[in-house]
């Protein structure tokens, strides 16, 4: 079983690279992250305030 970790990456990121950080550990395109992301925070906030909470709780991937 191959042991993953979830991390903010620094290369590809638009803001703080939360999405991009969820993408490749979900191993799906960052687009459809982030568009996800803001649907979800066009629609009453909470994807904006998850975006905030992991881009302060997620480490920067350092490879």
């Amino acid at each position: 079983m191959e042991h993953r970790k979830l991390y903010r990456l620094e290369e590809g990121k638009m803001i703080c690279g939360v999405c991009a950080g969820i993408a490749e550990y979900l191993n799906i395109d960052v687009t459809v992250i982030r568009l996800i992301t803001l649907i979800i925070a066009l629609w009453g906030g909470t994807g904006l305030v998850f975006y905030i909470i992991a881009a302060i709780i997620m480490p920067v991937k350092t490879d």
